[in-house]
């Protein structure tokens, strides 16, 4: 989507307008090509739009009888900011109690970085990891966690360099089983350590 000529050529006239509504010569020496530059960043940067969550599975849901938590934890992420387009980095963590079917270890990382690579909000992310693995996984409960650095807090506003941002879902048994929750924000501190 974010990679076609049209948008590219789109994206590379805006950069174009800014670097000149600052004062900047777009052609200089340094500056040639950054609009280019900058075009294809933010399709890599956004490519989480062209991503299907079914197709991303890819199948690898596996029916396995397994009844207790799977815990993937540390899973680093970057994404930008949509209200000043700035980056926002950190950890993922998911749980989930499988019903039937496990998935394929490598799809929960893939499915943090598809809501990673958009313009977002972390409290928006959050929720739409937990959902699509509820949704395409069908466990009896899934629990998310992340932790960013904001750079929109960090470089400007409050410029706070060491604050962090933690949001969290649950849904079915690990949002009404304290139990539960609790084995999974244990496990994330164990496995910091």
């Amino acid at each position: 989507m974010l990679q076609s000529k049209t948008r590219v050529e789109s994206i590379e006239h805006a950069i174009t307008g800014v670097l000149e509504a600052v004062g900047e010569d777009a052609s200089r020496e340094g500056l040639v090509g950054t609009p280019n530059r900058v075009a294809r960043m933010y399709g890599e940067l956004l490519s989480g739009y062209n991503v299907d969550p079914t197709e991303l599975l890819n199948g690898a849901l596996f029916e396995v009888e397994h009844e207790q938590m799977v815990v993937v934890t540390n899973i680093e992420f970057q994404s930008l900011c949509e209200h000043h387009m700035l980056p926002f980095t950190g950890m993922a963590n998911v749980a989930y109690i499988p019903d039937k079917q496990v998935v394929g270890l490598s799809k929960i990382p893939r499915i943090v970085d598809m809501y990673a690579r958009r313009l977002q909000i972390q409290e928006r992310m959050t929720k739409q990891i937990a959902e699509t693995i509820s949704t395409l996984v069908e466990p009896l409960g899934v629990g998310v966690t992340l932790t960013g650095s904001h750079m929109c807090s960090t470089i400007r506003g409050v410029r706070k360099q060491n604050s962090l941002m933690t949001t969290s879902c649950m849904t079915g048994s690990l949002k009404s089983n304290s139990l539960l929750r609790s084995e999974f924000l244990t496990q994330i501190q164990i496995d910091k350590q």
